[in-house]
């Protein structure tokens, strides 16, 4: 077996190498985080880029078993934004240069959805003069909805495998048609034939999922040839089924660890794709975005959802930044950026370099 220092030059890795990596601890750990940064700096570059998410509805009609907006649960107060908060919002990222704007919603097909997203996609592009950037994170669609959000603003898309173990992906989800791991496949690779930047990304440390396949789902981003990753440590929610295996997962910190890992590994892979430093982290420890980002990623999705909405769209507990207004959220994060040793892109849309290769 190769030394550790020596896996860390490689630029191809096998799934032996991956498991060594997310495993390191102590001097191989540091050595893990410090070649990340280095390989970070010299593909992406030092720049953040701000992604203002709009959670605009927590209405769902997926029951997956790890979310706390599945559509059994009942504790749920259901929201949906009106068009004018969803572009109030839009507006305060373009004017504060944010770059670009997430929409996401709980996930919907409807065709009164799809029309509706369709209009406030050409809404934001017209009242930023199309400047502003739209990624779009509302779940499974037909590849003709795919299409016309493209021709109507939309650049990105982010839908999360979760998974890429079917039998595990089965584990966190009902036994349905609406749930099949091959339809979420399926919308992955449509994303990719409509021509969209793809995101997409893992929970770590969820009850049943091994080192091993964490280290598959390396290899099936980098196999799919995704543009971007937004993934973090699992955190269960009390009013979900999956809640009854609490006893079988990882601490929060040995979570929040992992992700790093995970973290630090996947730009070591991948190292030209765009990272999000997740909010889950943020979760576990108040610092937890800055050390993604001193350790791969270079994406931060601050919080414009709307302060009375905030508390309904709680994928899991503890979330961060709920009473914080979008003013307060972005001071912020510009401190913790500095903190961090990055700047910010300011009115840049941070395209995935992978994607415009």
């Amino acid at each position: 077996m190769k030394p550790f220092s020596e896996i860390l030059k490689n630029q191809e890795f096998t799934r032996a190498e991956l498991v060594q990596l997310l495993s390191s601890e102590g001097d191989e750990r540091q050595q893990l985080f410090q070649r990340a940064q280095t390989v970070k700096l010299e593909t992406v570059g030092n720049k953040v880029y701000f992604r203002g998410l709009v959670e605009f509805s927590n209405i769902c009609a997926k029951d997956c078993l790890y979310c706390g907006i599945r559509k059994s649960n009942e504790k749920v107060i259901r929201y949906e934004a009106t068009d004018d908060e969803i572009l109030e919002a839009c507006r305060f990222a373009w004017v504060n240069r944010f770059g670009s704007v997430v929409l996401q919603s709980g996930e919907l097909s409807s065709p009164a959805f799809v029309k509706r997203v369709d209009l406030l996609l050409r809404k934001i592009k017209e009242l930023s003069s199309g400047e502003l950037g739209i990624t779009l994170s509302c779940g499974e669609q037909t590849i003709e909805t795919y299409r016309q959000w493209r021709k109507s603003g939309a650049h990105r898309y982010l839908l999360r495998i979760e998974s890429s173990n079917p039998e595990l992906y089965r584990k966190i989800h009902p036994e349905n048609e609406f749930h099949r791991f091959d339809r979420r496949l399926q919308a992955l690779k449509d994303l990719k034939t409509t021509g969209y930047q793809v995101g997409t990304g893992v929970m770590i440390g969820f009850p049943f999922q091994t080192i091993d396949d964490l280290a598959d789902d390396l290899l099936f981003l980098k196999q799919i040839d995704v543009d971007m990753v937004g993934m973090g440590p699992y955190i269960e929610h009390e009013d979900t089924p999956l809640y009854e295996f609490r006893n079988r997962i990882k601490t929060k910190q040995e979570r929040f660890d992992l992700a790093l890992k995970m973290v630090a590994t996947l730009r070591l892979l991948m190292p030209d794709i765009n990272i999000a430093a997740a909010t889950a982290l943020q979760a576990i420890d108040p610092s937890g975005r800055e050390k993604a980002l001193t350790i791969g990623a270079n994406i931060l999705m601050p919080n414009l959802t709307p302060c009375d909405y905030r508390k309904e769209y709680q994928l899991y507990e503890d979330k961060p930044c709920l009473d914080e207004d979008a003013e307060l959220c972005r001071n912020c994060l510009e401190a913790r950026i500095e903190l961090a040793g990055c700047e910010i892109g300011y009115g840049e849309w941070g395209d995935s370099k992978h994607y415009l290769k």
